[in-house]
């Protein structure tokens, strides 16, 4: 993040999250054997399922430095540039709920969807946004009760 990138508290998240859509960019990881990784979320919304790495864009964060944070805290991989990925798409993703739990209004984010080759022995995992992680074929992932809907449709 830059130093010009302020992090909301929680009150004004909240807001923000109540009012407006968020922004942020998932990682479809692949490895050389055609397999996607997924990570079981820890954290609201999609809490417990299995989901692609990804993270919210900062204000005032340029997409290439959002998508080498991402990258980084969330797979533990260094020095990955936006350019080594290649743009899947922009896609929609609605939850019922939000990080706080707060009833009364749930999350909604556009996504930018990016395609990351890595290499199957790179060491991946920051285990403060998921519990565990798996590699999956893409017909395994879409067959997987606990895989969220929202990871299936960068598949279908």
């Amino acid at each position: 993040m830059t130093n010009a990138t302020a992090m909301l508290s929680e009150a004004d998240f909240m807001t923000v999250v109540r009012l407006a859509p968020l922004v942020s960019i998932d990682l479809i990881v692949t490895d050389g054997n055609r397999r996607v990784l997924v990570g079981r979320r820890r954290n609201r919304p999609a809490q417990g399922t299995w989901f692609v790495p990804g993270g919210r864009i900062a204000k005032d964060e340029s997409l290439d430095a959002a998508f080498r944070r991402i990258v980084r805290s969330e797979l533990g991989v260094a020095s990955v540039e936006r350019s080594s990925a290649r743009f899947y798409g922009v896609f929609e993703h609605r939850y019922c709920d939000n990080f706080s739990g707060s009833e009364g209004f749930g999350t909604h984010y556009v996504v930018l969807a990016y395609a990351l080759p890595l290499s199957g022995n790179v060491a991946i995992g920051r285990f403060d946004q998921h519990s565990e992680y798996q590699w999956l074929h893409a017909d395994d992932l879409l067959a997987a009760h606990d895989v969220h809907e929202n990871t299936k449709a960068y598949f279908r």
